[in-house]
């Protein structure tokens, strides 16, 4: 008998799975597919201080091995989610969540911790400084040690349940950034978002992507996670959740080999809704292939 759970500080989760933030919605259409509370938890749509509506279309382009997305953070704003969104929840997902917050201010990301903060259902807050198709808030916060610092510093001071850092890859040194979230007092790292990448239309000759550029997910991007995974591990004390091209219990353990505490499912939830479904019945399959018996084990062990 194989043991799934790990501990995310203080969270005891079933398992490391955790669908990503923008790709799992509040859950309520994927609670249709499977009884999502096997999840370990999920990190719910990424919410700002007001409403969004988002850019505009067209806001996906296909690649080979992935997609770009430029959503924009559509999203009901933070007062509409606890009102409705959270006690809707309630109904069918029975644990604690991860609350992903985006901003455009300092203000703003202190504000929408401070609310969500309170809120029973909310685990985890995970805060978006890396989203790479908004302009003028979440990747500019994301790109420089010094922002990063002083958003963890300043959500720091008006909250009590564990603060994790979502990073870009799209840095020069993500260690230096990661360390610098640790030092102003980050209970954890969530890595990685998106890197960024464009599509051109042929025959128009112009950019598919309204806004011109998005965030490029998939299995294409898995080794740069993992290498990212691996190199902030090394740095840092802090647990990490891992995440960007998983899509295989194998994936799951690489990624947790790599220095990953929990691991979150994002792009594969859009082309197969049961997919993190299939990655926890298929764990125990995998784990005992390879000789291991509990997931809190093998954390960092290809160090």
């Amino acid at each position: 008998m194989v043991n799934l759970n790990v501990n995310l500080c203080g969270l005891e989760l079933d398992n490391p799975l955790i669908p990503a933030s923008g790709c799992f919605g509040y859950g309520k259409e994927f609670a249709q597919w499977y009884d999502i509370n096997m999840l370990g938890s999920f990190s719910f749509k990424g919410t700002t201080l007001e409403p969004r509506f988002g850019n505009p279309t067209p806001r996906i382009a296909e690649c080979a091995e992935g997609m770009l997305n430029a959503v924009g953070l559509q999203n009901p704003g933070v007062e509409h989610v606890i009102a409705h969104e959270l006690p809707e929840m309630k109904q069918y997902f029975h644990k604690p969540v991860v609350a992903n917050i985006s901003g455009f201010s300092l203000e703003e990301y202190v504000r929408c911790c401070e609310l969500l903060d309170q809120e029973e259902q909310v685990g985890i807050l995970e805060v978006n400084i890396s989203c790479p198709n908004v302009h003028g808030g979440g990747m500019a916060f994301g790109t420089s040690a010094q922002s990063a610092a002083q958003v963890t510093a300043a959500v720091k001071k008006v909250t009590k349940r564990p603060v994790f850092i979502k990073l870009s890859p799209n840095v020069t040194n993500i260690v230096e950034i990661a360390k610098a979230c640790e030092d102003a007092g980050a209970d954890g790292l969530s890595l990685i978002n998106t890197l960024l990448g464009m599509r051109i239309d042929l025959n128009r000759r112009k950019p598919i992507l309204a806004n011109k550029m998005g965030g490029f997910s998939g299995p294409a991007i898995f080794p740069v996670a993992v290498r990212m995974v691996y190199q902030v591990y090394d740095a840092v004390k802090i647990p990490l959740m891992g995440m960007g091209g998983v899509q295989t219990a194998r994936d799951v353990i690489e990624m947790m080999l790599a220095g990953a505490t929990a691991v979150q499912i994002g792009a594969a939830n859009l082309t197969n809704p049961c997919v993190c479904k299939e990655i926890i019945e298929q764990l125990p399959i995998e784990m005992e292939k390879l000789g291991i018996s509990s997931l809190k084990d093998i954390i960092g062990g290809a160090h």
